[in-house]
C-alpha cells in the first residue's frame, strides 16, 4: 500500500492546482466542457490539454472525443472499460504509468496515485461533474480531521443528476424504476418527468419560505416522491434531513428538534406487508414533543390508502401546491455546502447528525459507480436498501442518477411480498445488472427457500454482480449466494460517515471477482486504510487491531456533525492523531484484503490475547470439528482456538452470546 514515487519537477503546494474554467450559463444548449487541471510542476497545459484544449473524459451524453487519454483522464473515468474508454498514449511522465496500463492492473496505480497526489486524482474525477464556478484549490486542510475539497468551486448536484441528462438528449431515458409489491404499483420515470416534478416541488418550497441553508425534514416511505423531495432541496440549496420511516415519534422528535427545519415533508401512509403505517399520527406525536416546530408541513396523500385531514394554517396538500407551481431553476452552492444531515441510529445524548458536503459527494459517487461497481451509464442498478439510510442516499438516489443509471426504487421486502422469490422477480423483470443488498436479506431468502426454488423460474440474463454490505457477511451466506445467483458475490465495507465504500473489490479497476472468503475488499482509492494497535503503531499482517484511515479523507466523506463539532473532533480524530478512527476492529492480509471482525469495543481480551466475536464465529464456521464445551451450569465456553492463539480458551458465555446466538 506504499505510495508511488513523486512526480518529477518542482512541487506545487498542496491542493493548489486550479479548477476548471466556468462552463456556459445553465439552460443554454451548449455547455463548454471543462479543462483538466494543470499538471503539478508543469509548464502550462499537458500534451493532452494542448492537443485538445477542451479535452477530458466526456460527461454523460456528451459527444465522443478523441480515443487517447493519459493516466489522469483514466483516473477520472475510473474504469478501463465502458462507454468512455480511451486508449493510453505512450510517453507519459506520470509515475506508475506502466502498471496503470497493464489490464487489469489499474487498481494499484490508481490507489498509489490517490495517496501520493490526491489533488490530482480527484481533480480529474471532478472534471466529470459540471461546475458553475471553477474551484481555486482541490484540497485544503482546515484542522485535525477537517479537509475541504474543491475550495471556491460552485455547483448544483440536482442539476448534475437530472437537468444535465435532459440537456444532453437523454430526457426520455428511464431514471427511476418504482416497483411496489405492497401497493401493486410499477412505474418508470424518465429524466424529463423527474425534472418536471423536482423543479415544481422546488418552487413550492421557495414559495413557502425555504431558502438556501434552511433545513427540510423528510419523513416518507419508499416512494418516488421521497426522491423528488431530496432533489428539490438540493436544487434550491436547502439541507435535507431524511428520517427513516421506521422511527417512532420519540426518535423523530429528537431529530426534528436538533435540525430545526423550516419545512417538514411527509406522506399520509407507509405500507408494510400486513399493515399501514400512519405517518401523520407519528408526526403529530413528534411535534407535540418538540420545541422547534416547523412553519409548514407538506403532505403527500397516497392514493387509495385512506383520507387524512389537514391542519388549517399549517398543512399543505402536495397535489394542490404542485398544480400552482412553476419550474424553478437550480441554485449554485459552494462545494462544501451541506447537502444533507443524516442522523446515525442508536445515538444517545446530543444527536449525531452527519454532514455531507455537496461537491466532494457528487464527485465520489459518480466515480464509484464505474470504478467500484463496474457499471456503464444506462445499465440498471438496484440498491435494495431504504432511502432513510446512507445506502439509500448514496446509491438509490444520488449515485445512479449522477452516473446515468436507471435506479430501482423497491417498496417491498426480500420475503413476504409476496414470497422469497421477490428479489429474483425484480432482477429479471427490470433486467438489473448489479444488486447491492445486505447479508440479512440474503439470509431471510435462504431461510424461507433454502434451495431457491422460487427464484429458479426467473431468467437473470442481465444480472452479473451482487454486492453486500451493512454488516459482516458470514462465509456460509456468501457461498450460498454464489450458488443461487450464479454471479460473483462481493462483500464491501463502509460507514454512514464515509458515504461510500472504504474497502471494496473495485470491479472497474480490475480487482478480482473471486477474493478470499471473509474479506471486505481492498482499500478504495482515497482511503489509506491501516491497522494500528493501542499504542498507535502498525501491526503485522493478519494481526487484529484498530482499523483507521490516514488523513486526509477523500471527497464525499463527512465534513462534520451538525452543531456538534466538538464531538466530531473528539470521537473520530483524538484517539489516533492524523487518522480517522473507524471504531471497527479487524486485520489485513498479505494481499491487502481487509477483514472487518467487530466494533473495536467488542474485542475480548483474554490471557493477553485480543479476540473478536467475529473471528471466533468464523473459526467455528470453518472448523466443524472444533471442540465446543459448556460446563454443567452453561456459564463458560471452552474451545481450542488454534488459528488465533494455539492455547485452550475459557470464555464467558455472556461475553459471546450477543454475537453467537445461533450456538447458545
Amino acid at each position: 500500500m506504499a505510495a508511488g514515487p513523486p512526480r518529477p519537477g518542482p512541487a506545487r503546494p498542496q491542493g493548489a492546482q486550479p479548477g476548471p474554467p466556468a462552463p456556459a450559463r445553465r439552460g443554454s444548449k451548449l455547455r463548454a466542457p471543462l479543462r483538466l487541471p494543470r499538471a503539478a510542476g508543469g509548464r502550462g497545459r499537458s500534451r493532452w490539454s494542448r492537443r485538445h484544449p477542451r479535452g477530458f473524459p466526456r460527461a454523460v451524453g456528451a459527444p465522443r472525443g478523441p480515443r487517447t487519454m493519459g493516466l489522469v483522464g483514466r483516473l477520472a473515468a475510473g474504469t478501463r472499460w465502458g462507454w468512455w474508454l480511451r486508449l493510453p498514449r505512450s510517453g507519459s511522465r506520470v509515475p506508475g504509468r506502466a502498471a496503470c496500463c497493464r489490464a487489469p492492473g489499474d487498481y494499484e496505480a490508481v490507489f498509489r496515485a490517490s495517496v501520493a497526489e490526491p489533488e490530482k486524482v480527484w481533480g480529474a474525477a471532478a472534471a466529470l461533474i459540471r461546475w458553475d464556478k471553477p474551484w481555486d484549490r482541490a484540497l485544503q486542510s482546515r484542522g485535525p480531521g477537517s479537509a475541504a475539497w474543491f475550495v471556491g468551486g460552485e455547483l448544483n448536484i440536482c442539476y448534475n443528476a437530472v437537468d444535465r441528462h435532459v440537456e444532453n438528449g437523454r430526457g426520455d431515458h428511464v431514471a427511476i424504476i418504482y416497483d411496489s409489491p405492497v401497493t401493486n404499483t410499477k412505474e418508470k420515470i424518465t429524466y424529463k418527468e423527474l425534472l418536471e416534478q423536482v423543479s415544481k416541488l422546488a418552487d413550492v418550497m421557495v414559495r413557502h419560505g425555504v431558502k438556501k441553508g434552511d433545513r427540510v425534514v423528510i419523513y416518507m416511505p419508499m416512494i418516488p416522491q421521497t426522491v423528488y423531495c431530496m432533489l428539490a432541496c438540493a436544487r434550491i440549496g436547502a439541507i435535507h434531513s431524511l428520517i427513516f420511516g421506521g422511527f417512532a415519534s420519540k426518535e423523530l422528535a429528537v431529530r426534528i428538534d436538533h435540525a430545526k427545519p423550516k419545512l417538514i415533508v411527509t406522506a399520509s401512509f407507509g405500507v408494510e406487508p400486513k399493515r399501514k403505517v400512519e405517518y401523520i399520527s407519528l408526526l403529530e406525536g413528534a411535534l407535540a414533543r418538540v420545541q422547534n416546530k416547523p412553519e409548514k408541513v407538506l403532505i403527500y396523500r397516497r392514493p387509495n390508502l385512506g383520507h387524512v385531514p389537514l391542519a388549517p394554517g399549517r398543512d399543505l396538500d402536495w397535489e394542490e401546491e404542485l398544480s400552482k407551481a412553476q419550474h424553478y431553476k437550480c441554485v449554485s452552492v459552494p462545494s462544501d455546502h451541506p447537502l444533507y444531515i443524516l442522523y446515525t441510529s442508536g445515538t444517545t445524548g446530543l444527536p449525531k447528525g452527519v454532514i455531507r458536503p455537496t461537491g466532494g459527494y457528487a464527485v465520489m459517487l459518480n466515480w464509484t459507480m464505474s470504478a467500484v461497481y463496474g457499471l456503464k451509464p444506462g445499465e440498471v442498478w438496484w440498491a435494495a436498501s431504504d432511502l432513510g439510510w446512507v445506502v439509500g442516499h448514496s446509491y438509490i438516489c444520488y449515485g445512479p442518477l449522477l452516473h446515468g443509471n436507471p435506479t430501482v426504487l423497491y417498496e417491498g421486502k426480500p420475503v413476504g411480498t409476496p414470497d422469497a422469490g421477490a428479489y429474483f422477480r425484480v432482477l429479471a423483470e427490470h433486467e438489473v445488472a448489479a444488486l447491492f443488498t445486505s447479508p440479512t436479506a440474503i439470509r431471510a431468502i435462504r431461510q424461507q427457500d433454502p434451495e431457491a426454488a422460487l427464484g429458479k423460474q426467473y431468467s437473470l440474463k442481465r444480472f452479473r454482480m451482487l454486492f453486500v454490505a451493512g454488516e459482516h457477511c458470514d462465509v456460509d451466506t456468501l457461498e450460498w449466494s454464489k450458488k443461487v445467483f450464479k454471479v460473483p458475490v462481493l462483500d464491501h465495507w463502509w460507514q454512514t460517515e464515509s458515504g461510500s465504500a472504504i474497502t471494496a473489490s473495485c470491479i472497474g479497476l480490475g480487482n478480482s471477482t473471486t477474493p478470499p472468503p471473509g474479506q471486505a475488499g481492498k482499500p478504495v482509492p482515497g482511503y489509506n486504510v491501516m491497522i494500528l494497535d493501542e499504542n498507535k503503531e502498525p501491526v503485522k499482517t493478519k494481526t487484529l487491531g484498530n482499523i483507521v484511515v490516514k488523513l486526509p479523507l477523500p471527497p464525499g466523506a463527512f465534513s462534520g456533525l451538525w452543531e456538534n463539532q466538538e464531538t466530531f473532533q473528539k470521537l473520530y480524530f483524538q484517539k489516533f492523531p492524523g487518522y480517522y478512527d473507524t471504531m471497527d476492529a479487524g486485520y489485513m492480509d498479505e494481499d491487502g484484503y481487509l477483514y472487518v471482525l467487530s466494533r473495536a469495543d467488542d474485542v475480548i481480551n483474554i490471557a493477553g490475547h485480543r479476540l473478536s466475536a467475529g473471528a471466533i464465529e468464523e473459526f467455528i464456521l470453518f472448523n466443524h470439528a472444533a471442540s465446543l464445551h459448556l460446563n454443567s451450569k452453561q456459564e463458560i465456553f471452552t474451545t481450542t482456538f488454534l488459528s488465533v492463539t494455539n492455547i485452550p480458551l475459557i470464555i464467558s458465555v455472556k461475553s459471546l452470546q450477543s454475537s453467537l446466538k445461533c450456538y447458545f
